[in-house]
């Protein structure tokens, strides 16, 4: 990256932005790697295990517009301490106090949801220091914080088998601690921070035909990405009979992928436009998920395809937030939240939609296909407004940044 975007904004709050990211993302993506634990001795049938890692992707999505209120009236700083020390709370009730029954496993889903809605606070903490020419790089650098999912998916079933899976949750404490106090110290709020907007200013930006466009999107992008995060170690687990801690290992090689694409998406959209970088992602991720979805015999044949589908996913991911910023600037705070929160139900629905089918067709086939089927909708309809946007606000008039 060159020297004008490390001078261009404050490093010290990026990082923090992307390690309260980072270790937030892990514990709200931790029931996905202990789900095949959980409901083995919680006895819990495919449908329900699919809903218990699907719960804290839909409790972050709704939650990540409240703190996406809470960043923009009282600070995104403020904002992330909050969060923070509501996750903290929670993980250490949840070991000491232990998970004994499906309905508490899905309470412990909603509180993990904090942590998911932590989106809301990074990417504006991080956006608001760096100007229109560098937003795709600051937001895919503080985006790229989903790969805490990778930590997730390689040592939790691998803690589990050697501690019992609700130690894993006392665990996890001593990272998050470390991260509060770092974020506390290092984490500033950027002087030219927007106003914050009235209620009224929030649902207008609903009637703005661009938000559901943006919502959409990134429901596919994104909530592709942790949606088969969540799902894929069950997927393995039943599709090709792996143990949790070998599932767990195809799992974060996915996860890895779709992390590391992130910021190279944004720095991608930088470079050539956010929308031709977009159209490509939609492009891979549709062939590869099709492709899995012809239940491969070969396991790794269908790692290597899921793993492709996740770096068009990841890319995507920061492709997305490349857009964002130029076209929602004074409300960057609102929209992050909005289309965070579109990310997360689309991610719900991914992930306990494949258990349901799973658990009712005996096969996950249908709901793979109909996924990727999503993304063709997604890039028929990117292709069909990229005209406009391109002569309206993403013209050379208007911003210095390619759209």
């Amino acid at each position: 990256m060159s020297t004008s975007f490390w001078k261009s904004g404050h490093v010290p709050t990026l990082f923090a932005a992307f390690l309260y990211f980072d270790l937030s993302f892990m514990v709200w993506y931790l029931l996905g790697p202990l789900a095949v634990q959980i409901a083995a001795d919680l006895q819990l049938t495919t449908q329900q295990r699919g809903l218990i890692v699907a719960t804290p992707i839909l409790a972050g999505a709704i939650l990540r517009f409240v703190m996406g209120i809470l960043a923009d009236r009282l600070s995104p700083k403020t904002a992330g301490l909050i969060g923070q020390v509501i996750v903290i709370v929670s993980l250490f009730c949840a070991w000491k106090l232990g998970i004994h029954s499906y309905e508490q496993a899905l309470l412990l889903g909603v509180a993990l949801g904090v942590a998911g809605a932590s989106f809301a606070v990074s990417l504006p903490l991080a956006s608001q220091w760096y100007p229109p020419q560098h937003q795709g790089k600051a937001m895919g650098i503080a985006g790229a914080g989903n790969s805490g999912t990778v930590f997730a998916a390689l040592f939790a079933p691998l803690l589990a088998a050697a501690f019992g899976w609700n130690n894993v949750f006392g665990f996890a404490l001593i990272p998050l601690i470390l991260t509060l106090v770092l974020f506390a110290l290092m984490a500033r709020n950027a002087p030219q921070r927007p106003k914050a907007k009235s209620m009224n200013d929030y649902f207008k930006a609903l009637g703005d035909r661009d938000s559901w466009w943006f919502m959409f999107f990134y429901a596919i992008t994104f909530g592709g990405f942790v949606g088969l995060a969540s799902a894929l170690p069950g997927y393995f687990n039943d599709q090709y009979g792996l143990s949790p801690v070998t599932a767990g290992y195809y799992t974060a090689a996915c996860v890895f992928g779709g992390s590391l694409m992130r910021p190279i998406g944004g720095a991608l959209a930088d470079r050539f436009g956010g929308i031709r970088t977009l159209l490509g992602m939609y492009t891979v991720a549709a062939i590869c998920i099709a492709a899995v979805g012809f239940n491969l015999s070969s396991s790794i044949a269908a790692l290597a395809l899921f793993v492709s589908a996740m770096l068009g996913l990841g890319a995507g991911n920061g492709a997305v937030f490349q857009l964002v910023p130029q076209r929602f600037r004074e409300e960057i705070g609102v929209m992050t939240g909005l289309i965070g929160m579109a990310g997360g139900i689309g991610g719900f629905f991914l992930a306990a939609g494949l258990g349901a089918i799973k658990q009712h067709s005996g096969d996950y086939q249908l709901g793979l296909w109909l996924f990727a089927a999503m993304a063709v909708v997604a890039w028929f309809g990117l292709h069909s407004v990229k005209r406009r946007w391109r002569t309206t606000w993403g013209s050379a008039a208007v911003t210095a940044a390619r759209v």
